[in-house]
């Protein structure tokens, strides 16, 4: 296994990104990470790194995206920096080792959201016209969305959504709400999302999710869930490396998600 590090400026600030890729592969299924942090810092090591290497080990590159977190980067910020790292993958897919069609975002609470853009607001014209690029090239093959934070329309969490608009969470107005809460804007051009909760996770209710998946449903596109029924906020891959010593990161039902959403990643069709 490599390890590179890439640094970057865009849109007039910094963001970092990790290759983990495996000697000699080629043609890979690629993963790209976005740890969470509610936007306004980066669980790196617990939702970044651990999650690549276990991907890795399953026979996935991975990368994992230090995108701009903190007050002064609002929506679309996250988006754009998300956008510029797989687009840069793709051009740079054989160096990688992977297959340029078969990128799949994976992110964690408002990493979560922020894979969930990917999938559903990629177009952002905004984001499209920043980049100098066209629609599609910046869309993943599909998303997995761990624990995510997913909308502003409902109680999921009122500081990712605070700092994405760049004010108090009773300062959004309905329609900058509606803009930002994923399950708004599902549509027929939205890639394939893989979605996992816990039950009992009291930080970012699960609502969000069945919201998501509602969507999804009622328009046809293709959407999985797993709901698993132990578990709080933020537990990463849900076994020992990554509890960092918390015996409740230790779920056995939940760390089954790692391999589910390989299985799926193996059944979603190339766009």
């Amino acid at each position: 296994m490599t390890h590179q590090t890439f640094n970057f400026e865009v849109s007039g600030h910094q963001i970092e990104l990790h290759a983990y890729v495996a000697e000699g592969s080629k043609d890979r299924d690629s993963v790209l990470i976005f740890p969470g942090g509610g936007y306004q810092n980066l669980s790196v090591d617990r939702e970044g790194v651990s999650v690549a290497h276990a991907y890795l080990e399953r026979g996935l590159n991975a990368f994992v995206l230090h995108y701009a977190v903190g007050t002064e980067y609002v929506y679309p910020s996250h988006l754009t920096d998300a956008s510029f790292a797989i687009t840069y993958i793709k051009s740079h897919a054989e160096d990688f080792g992977i297959d340029p069609e078969r990128i799949f975002t994976v992110g964690f609470s408002a990493g979560g959201h922020l894979s969930g853009s990917m999938a559903i607001l990629h177009k952002d014209p905004e984001v499209l016209s920043a980049l100098g690029i066209e629609k599609g090239d910046n869309k993943p093959c599909g998303a997995i969305l761990a624990y995510p934070v997913v909308s502003a329309m409902v109680a999921t969490h009122e500081g990712s959504f605070a700092r994405l608009a760049g004010k108090p969470f009773a300062d959004i107005d309905a329609k900058e709400r509606e803009e930002l809460s994923l399950e708004c804007n599902v549509d027929e051009d939205s890639a394939p999302v893989f979605i996992w909760h816990t039950s009992e996770d009291p930080a970012v209710p699960m609502l969000g999710s069945l919201r998501l998946t509602e969507a999804y449903y009622s328009i046809g596109r293709a959407v999985t869930l797993h709901v698993y029924p132990y578990g709080p906020h933020g537990i990463a891959l849900a076994n020992e490396q990554s509890s960092c010593g918390n015996p409740n990161w230790i779920q056995p039902l939940a760390e089954n998600w790692v391999d589910e959403s390989v299985r799926w990643i193996k059944t979603v069709k190339s766009y």
